[in-house]
């Protein structure tokens, strides 16, 4: 179970990592920068044991699956950004996928 716990941390920092890029502008505001990198390199200790326990392909699929799903919804509610209905529809598929490999995959 710990390895889930360190996998949801993982997402919670590389998802605020990305916010903070976009609030960065393109490292023009450079202290969101330095944040973003800072969130990612902690992103990058979080999953590290996860990976010990859990195959890298899961880990791997679901830290980017749910990450482009959560930072898609930040740019839809944070950001105004639009997605079309077939854009939405595929980000529900990695979800679906996300959540099928979280289901099917012990430890």
């Amino acid at each position: 179970m710990t390895a889930w716990i360190y996998l949801s941390f993982a997402i919670a920092l590389e998802v605020t990592g990305t916010f903070l890029l976009k609030l960065s502008n393109g490292f023009e505001n450079w202290l969101w920068g330095l944040l973003s990198v800072c969130c990612y390199s902690a992103c990058f200790w979080a999953l590290a044991p996860a990976m010990k326990v859990l195959p890298v392909g899961v880990v791997y699929a679901i830290w980017a699956g749910v990450g482009i799903v959560a930072a898609a919804v930040i740019g839809l509610l944070a950001f105004g950004e639009r997605l079309g209905p077939i854009q939405l529809a595929c980000m529900a598929l990695v979800l679906v996928g996300a959540i099928g490999l979280r289901l099917t995959t012990s430890s």
